[in-house]
């Protein structure tokens, strides 16, 4: 509707039981921590960490992706699997689904934590979510949402963990998006967001902060300040968008100045060929064709201000039912394929 962005990263439709199981069978691997990580089983198609000095998020090795890779491999589609691979050996955020989010929160930071990573962490759960778009929905109310971010606060514990905290709740303040109603509630939901997470030991907190082609810093820092950048870590920019790292960075050292020299992350899981120009400017952002996987995630960046890229939506799952694909949050291996080519 407002050609912002479709987060389009959390599949309603995704059980949650399936995204736990696979969480809790991973707290049963050992490790011994060190830089190759563990490797996941023959379902897994091995899938091992990546080098912890520039990359200490963790990779899951049984991801979809990796799930994927085994699959084209039984079958001896050998290339399309090598292809896929460039995404299942990547860390990728894992976004908590209401429905057990405390077991969800705890296996995937125990998984981590076993080998000596840190788990990435996506909390999209807002009431009132994506203005009844592709990713409409999120929790019925504010105290089903307090519950939501206390049962991920227990899941975490102690344990290292980086969130991404609620993609576009800000921006759809600013943008006429959410009706002016819910702002009082939503600024107070985020700031107490924060103020639990902040609370444990070592977790890092990133508020969305939207991406270079929206509109502009001025129109953002006070919400963001009334949201609790003071107390978060600071913020993430381009999250399920395709603008280039370069703009992403001077969009984020802009707005930085304004909320008091704040670090950010850039997600840079799909702006690869930057951001999509043909089509229906209303939806640019909805699985536009022609885009690629950017650079892979890591903690040495181009800017100091920039503490990491990350892949914040996951390569190859549907940012909505637009140009073909299927619903938000479900694997779509044509377009998973055509952004591992470049």
């Amino acid at each position: 509707m407002y050609g912002t962005r479709g987060v389009g990263a959390f599949a309603g439709g995704r059980t949650s039981a399936v995204v736990l199981g696979a969480a809790l069978l991973l707290t049963g691997c050992s490790s011994d921590g060190d830089d190759k990580g563990d490797k996941g089983g023959e379902g897994s198609a091995a899938i091992t960490q990546q080098p912890k000095e520039a990359d200490p998020y963790w990779v899951n090795p049984d991801g979809v992706a990796a799930r994927k890779v085994a699959e084209l491999t039984e079958d001896g589609r050998k290339k399309e699997a090598d292809r896929i691979r460039r995404i299942a050996e990547q860390p990728v955020a894992e976004w908590i689904s209401p429905e057990n989010a405390e077991e969800q929160a705890r296996g995937f930071t125990e998984a981590a934590d076993e080998v000596g990573r840190t788990a990435l962490l996506v909390l999209y759960n807002i009431p009132h979510r994506d203005c009844g778009q592709y990713s409409q929905g999120g929790a019925a109310d504010g105290n089903a949402y307090r519950a939501f971010v206390d049962a991920v606060a227990r899941g975490i514990g102690d344990r290292p963990a980086t969130v991404i905290l609620e993609p576009d709740a800000v921006l759809h303040l600013v943008d006429g998006c959410t009706p002016q109603q819910f702002h009082e509630e939503r600024y107070d939901l985020l700031q107490g967001a924060v103020a639990t997470l902040k609370g444990l030991k070592n977790t890092k907190v990133y508020l969305d902060a939207g991406n270079a082609g929206w509109g502009n810093p001025d129109q953002i820092f006070d919400p963001l300040k009334r949201a609790g950048i003071d107390r978060a870590d600071g913020f993430a920019v381009n999250v399920s968008n395709f603008y280039s790292t370069e703009d992403s960075i001077a969009y984020g050292k802009e707005l930085s100045a304004k909320v008091g020299g704040k670090h950010f992350v850039i997600d840079t899981s799909r702006n690869g060929n930057g951001p999509y120009t043909g089509g229906d400017a209303d939806e640019r952002w909805c699985n536009p064709p022609g885009r690629a996987l950017g650079e892979t995630p890591t903690v040495k960046t181009a800017d100091p201000l920039v503490d990491a890229y990350l892949w914040v939506k996951r390569p190859g799952e549907s940012d909505g039912e637009c140009k073909g694909g299927p619903k938000a949050g479900e694997w779509w291996p044509k377009y998973a394929l055509d952004l591992a080519r470049d």
